[in-house]
Order: structure tokens, then C-alpha cells, then sequence
């Protein structure tokens, strides 16, 4: 199975999807080789950020389950090697 290195970014802008969020993430535990996640209260957002060794399909996929995500939005960029 091929698999790419990514990062995955998210910016949760409502804190009531944070539960379901760390579910979806949990499901993709296999893939993750790190997560940050960093309050910024002034704004009363959170950023996190994981890093994926996946199969392309799974990264996708995961992306946009999040993004689906009411008041949540993720971008992906993914390495050349």
C-alpha cells in the first residue's frame, strides 16, 4: 500500500463540534504520526494540526469528513517525497 506524508490543518471555529471531531480523528489514529492543537483564545478559535502517513484515499477522506464539520474547516498539503 503506498502511502504520503501530509498535514492536515484545522481551524475549529465552534467548540460544540470538538467531541465529534476528536471521534472522527480517533478513527484515523493508525495514520498519525503527530497532532498539535493550540487554543487561541483571543480569537475563541482552536488550531490543531496532524501529521499523516496515509493511503491518499484515507487522507481525502478524512479531510472531508472534517470539513463537513459545522464551524470547522481543514486543508491538506501534502510532501513531495
Amino acid at each position: 500500500m503506498d502511502t504520503r506524508i501530509a498535514v492536515l490543518s484545522i481551524i475549529v471555529e465552534d467548540n460544540e463540534r470538538t467531541a465529534e471531531l476528536n471521534e472522527i480523528i480517533h478513527e484515523y489514529a493508525q495514520y498519525m504520526v503527530g497532532r498539535m492543537g493550540i487554543p487561541y483564545r483571543k480569537r475563541n478559535i482552536n488550531i490543531i494540526s496532524l501529521v499523516l502517513d496515509a493511503p491518499q484515499d484515507a487522507i481525502s477522506t478524512l479531510s472531508g469528513r472534517i470539513g463537513r464539520l459545522p464551524g470547522v474547516t481543514s486543508k491538506v498539503a501534502y510532501a513531495k517525497v
